[in-house]
């Protein structure tokens, strides 16, 4: 049976201070995120009723905020209250979480929105896994035709939605073909990452990742380094040519949503679901429920 679509479930959703019906969370049309973009969000995890580096998630809202030059009128703290307060009202324990804000419909209906309120929405669902049965037998990658772009042309260090219009495009052009994902390389050539996840791969057991000058350095790449780093696995965090990946033996990709998940082909290029990533993927699901 398919799930209700997003706008017709029965629940509660967190919006601008209060809990409200799950079905009356709206915006008016002329709502300015919808037309510029000027929208940030995160996407965490709950696991047996607590949310996997919460106050990281909270902070990093605001801060991406400010990379759009506007102020989230609730505190880390206040956020912090509502992401327990939505899971408590949906009865959750294991759930996806996502806190959303943005420029509202105000007196601005331009580019400039100075005058437009902020808004902020925290609803929360169940989620399995990202990609399917990609964590037993390894996920398929596209490679996309779009680029990561410079950091002097968008904050990309901000969970920015417009940042997430190309990732849209790419999954939906990796789909038609068979895959789970595409990658990205960045607007030099380097291997950048994939729509939604950070990307890792395996040599001679030492582990190649990108560095992340002009993407997201997400909060579940930044745990799998330490994890590796503790078991005193060397990590190189450098530019990483596409024709690299040939060399390659394994690879996997992090994410609140994806969690640890091993992939088993990019493009030409294939790998082996190896020991390394079956450990770091298993670690990982401990630590969280720890």
């Amino acid at each position: 049976m398919a799930e209700s679509a997003y706008d017709d479930r029965d629940g509660k959703i967190w919006l601008d201070g209060k809990l409200v019906d799950w079905r009356s969370a709206q915006v008016h049309v002329l709502t300015h995120g919808l037309h510029y973009a000027s929208s940030v969000f995160e996407g965490e995890r709950a696991y047996g009723g607590k949310i996997f580096l919460s106050r990281k998630h909270s902070e990093r809202l605001h801060f991406s905020a400010s990379c759009l030059d506007f102020e989230i009128p609730f505190s880390v703290d206040e956020i912090e209250a509502a992401k327990t307060e939505v899971l408590k009202a949906n009865g959750f324990t294991d759930a996806y979480v996502r806190a959303v804000a943005w420029r509202g419909a105000g007196p601005d209906m331009g580019v400039s929105s100075a005058r437009n309120p902020v808004r902020l929405a925290i609803a929360a669902w169940g989620w399995g896994n990202y990609y399917g049965d990609a964590k037993m037998k390894g996920a398929k990658l596209d490679i996309s035709k779009w680029k990561r772009p410079s950091p002097e042309t968008i904050p990309v260090h901000a969970k920015a939605a417009g940042l997430y219009m190309i990732c849209t495009t790419s999954k939906h052009a990796a789909e038609a073909k068979g895959c789970s994902d595409a990658l990205f390389m960045d607007y030099r050539g380097y291997v950048a990452e994939a729509t939604g996840a950070n990307i890792f791969f395996v040599k001679d057991g030492e582990v190649h990742t990108p560095k992340p000058d002009c993407f997201l350095n997400g909060l579940t790449r930044q745990t799998v380094i330490g994890m590796l780093e503790e078991k005193q696995i060397k990590v190189h965090e450098r530019h990483i040519m596409p024709e690299e990946m040939e060399g390659f033996e394994q690879c996997w990709l992090t994410g609140t949503a994806a969690e640890v998940t091993p992939v088993g082909q990019i493009g030409d290029y294939s790998f082996e679901v190896g020991a390394m990533t079956q450990e770091i993927s298993q670690d990982y699901e401990k630590l969280v429920r720890s």
